[in-house]
């Protein structure tokens, strides 16, 4: 069994950065994708980026393409989250989570899932 840790979260103004980190324990998910999600007070918890195992292929959600970079190193055993140009709607508990079957949008295969990261982003 897996064990997800994100951390980076925190406050930032509207137009900076954050990077969240995503470290695995238990055993080593390098061979699994890995996708982050967020949750905005009073809303669903919605779908942001995945990344493969490799780290070759991404996907990104429509409102955070181009602003969003998720990459990986499998020899520390974490996954990452650039974040740019953050925008107030970007204010959310971040969740990663790991997808045995690849990278994928639908938060129903994701089976192991962190405990989030609050990004509060003021304008």
């Amino acid at each position: 069994q897996v064990q997800l840790v994100e951390s980076g979260g925190g406050l930032v103004q509207a137009g900076g950065s954050l990077r969240l980190s995503c470290a695995a324990s238990g055993r080593t998910f390098t061979k699994y994708a890995v996708g982050w999600f967020r949750q905005a007070p009073g809303k669903e918890r919605e779908f942001v980026a995945a990344i493969s195992w490799s780290g070759g292929s991404t996907y990104y959600a429509d409102s955070v393409k181009g602003r969003f970079t998720a990459s990986r190193d499998n020899a520390k055993n974490t996954v990452y989250l650039q974040m740019n140009s953050l925008k107030p709607e970007d204010t959310a508990v971040y969740y990663c989570a790991e997808d045995p079957l690849g990278v994928d949008a639908t938060e129903a295969w994701y089976t192991y899932w962190g405990q989030g990261t609050q990004v509060t982003v003021s304008s």
